[in-house]
């Protein structure tokens, strides 16, 4: 799956949804055993591991969610600040009854699910994340280039505001900058379709106020700064995907993680970028593969 040709713009997997606070939450799950569950950033879906799942469903049920409002998960009325996604992943776990869970992150999905993992020690068989938030960026030294093009861009918030809310920018012209290849028409509408209606991009406009850039006095950096610090203790096992250039992941963050995680083994998947799953579907599935079943 290395080449365009090989990577399917294909979703053929069964909507299941579970009713989260009220809010119905979307989700897809493959194979049988213990759970893995999948945590996609910002602004895709499920949708983002529909090439790597096969790789793992053999050996274990493999469940990918949709985030509260994004994908196709129901749009309650929130702020969609990152402690709510919290709530809401936490309970979705809760509603499946789901144990011994090993948690696969990307992104902004990695905030949630790293907060989940240090709480829930007890029920956590194991941790892979690739684009990771594994310690806050509180200088611009410790972010991409391309990550501070987008704040740039974003800088003068009443014209971010109306770039973000009002003209899918995020989906349209960041996305694609993330992937290695050009992604097909059908890709971009599975991509732009939660984001097609006025105010739909609230989740995406939250997300970018709560990136912390530059800012070492915010909750969102608290946050992140205690599971950090309990993730340099926390034997769990743990596998880091990373990609040289990354968006989030700088070659500083990998040597960071790997003087200071625990239990950790690290792969190089190559070129990437942000959106990994969509540049080298078949090298994550692999790798991910190969350690879980070596757990």
């Amino acid at each position: 799956m290395s080449s365009q040709t090989e990577i399917s713009a294909a979703f053929p997997f069964e909507s299941k949804y579970v009713d989260v606070f009220g809010s119905k939450m979307h989700y897809i799950e493959e194979g049988e055993g213990d759970p893995i569950v999948f945590l996609h950033g910002i602004p895709t879906s499920s949708y983002l591991w529909r090439n790597v799942i096969p790789h793992l469903s053999k050996s274990a049920r493999c469940i990918a969610v949709d985030l509260i409002g994004m994908g196709k998960s129901e749009k309650p009325d929130l702020e969609y600040s990152i402690f709510e996604h919290i709530k809401y992943v936490e309970a979705f776990i809760e509603s499946l009854k789901l144990k011994n869970v090993t948690l696969v992150l990307h992104a902004w999905g990695s905030v949630i699910g790293f907060d989940y993992a240090m709480r829930h020690q007890d029920n956590l068989k194991a941790l892979a994340f690739m684009e990771a938030h594994v310690r806050a960026a509180i200088d611009w030294d410790m972010v991409s280039l391309p990550v501070q093009e987008l704040a740039s861009v974003l800088d003068s918030k009443d014209n971010g505001y109306d770039v973000i809310m009002n003209s899918n920018y995020y989906v349209n012209k960041v996305m694609p900058s993330g992937v290695l290849r050009r992604l097909s028409e059908e890709e971009m509408e599975h991509y732009r379709e939660p984001f097609a209606t006025p105010g739909s991009c609230k989740p995406i406009w939250q997300y970018l106020q709560e990136l912390p850039l530059g800012d070492d006095n915010n909750d969102v950096v608290k946050l992140i700064d205690n599971y950090s610090k309990a993730l340099c203790a926390s034997p769990v096992p743990k596998l880091m995907l990373y990609a040289v250039p990354g968006f989030i992941t700088t070659i500083d963050t990998v040597k960071w993680a790997r003087d200071h995680l625990s239990n950790l083994e690290l792969v190089d998947i190559g070129d990437a970028l942000h959106y990994a799953q969509e540049s080298n579907p078949q090298r994550i599935g692999e790798e991910l593969a190969t350690w879980y079943e070596s757990l």
